[in-house]
């Protein structure tokens, strides 16, 4: 999910390369569904591509069903739609806190829930959250932004301790600031604050996360699960 840009799209790009058969989905302009499909079939995959919320339960139906139809079962689900607003709480409207849940939280149970009927099935999958470092440190974020991450990383272990029995892994990646994201749009001072405080004095790269994601995916890591593997450069 949010494959259409961003770590998203890194993360896609880097499945594809390892020869996975390649879904994704973004709810933002055509012009970035159809940059990231051409950039996945660049690498010989023929990606199945979907538009709509991730909070809408009636997209994520078709979608999952539409996956299970085109190649018969779904062995990884990356949950990495996710948005992120900054206001003060001061500022915090009801419908503002409403929309980062629905994104960063709701999508990933909605995603989750529909595909685990045909992982238990094959008894074998692995489904990754995408949190972010601040629900690991204590670090200035919007409250509603911080509450969504903190809550997709109890869902995490939760959902690993109760589908492990099917031989389902469940883990989140937590990354640091990237290139990508709000890498792009934090103030300059805010950016040289974290490469100060980062013991590799750089912030990360999109690809370099999107590889985590794939050893995570991957039978090298079947006895993973419920883990929290935090990529901020060693703040």
């Amino acid at each position: 999910t949010g494959g259409t840009r961003g770590l998203g799209r890194a993360i896609a790009m880097a499945f594809a390369r390892e020869g996975a058969r390649v879904a994704f989905t973004g709810s933002r302009e055509d012009a970035d569904l159809e940059e990231t499909r051409a950039l996945v079939a660049a690498t010989g995959a023929a990606p199945l591509v979907f538009k709509g919320s991730v909070a809408d339960a009636v997209h994520v139906r078709d979608t999952v069903a539409a996956v299970l139809g085109a190649w018969g079962g779904i062995d990884v689900l990356v949950n990495a739609a996710g948005i992120n607003q900054i206001l003060p709480i001061a500022l915090l409207e009801e419908k503002d806190w409403d929309w980062v849940m629905d994104v960063n939280v709701k999508g990933a149970y909605l995603f989750s829930r529909a595909v685990l009927r045909p992982m238990i099935k094959s008894r074998r999958g692995s489904i990754l959250n995408v949190g972010v470092f601040s629900s690991e440190r204590i670090v200035e974020s919007p409250v509603h932004f911080a509450a969504a991450k903190s809550a997709l990383r109890g869902m995490t272990e939760a959902l690993a301790r109760e589908v492990g029995r099917y031989g389902i892994t469940v883990n989140l990646l937590a990354p640091g600031l990237l290139d990508v994201g709000m890498g792009q749009t934090l103030p300059q001072h805010r950016l040289d604050e974290y490469v100060d405080q980062c013991a590799l004095g750089r912030l990360g790269t999109a690809a370099e996360v999107a590889e985590a994601a794939v050893f995570l995916a991957s039978d090298a890591a079947r006895f993973v699960t419920g883990a929290k593997l935090v990529l901020d450069g060693g703040l």
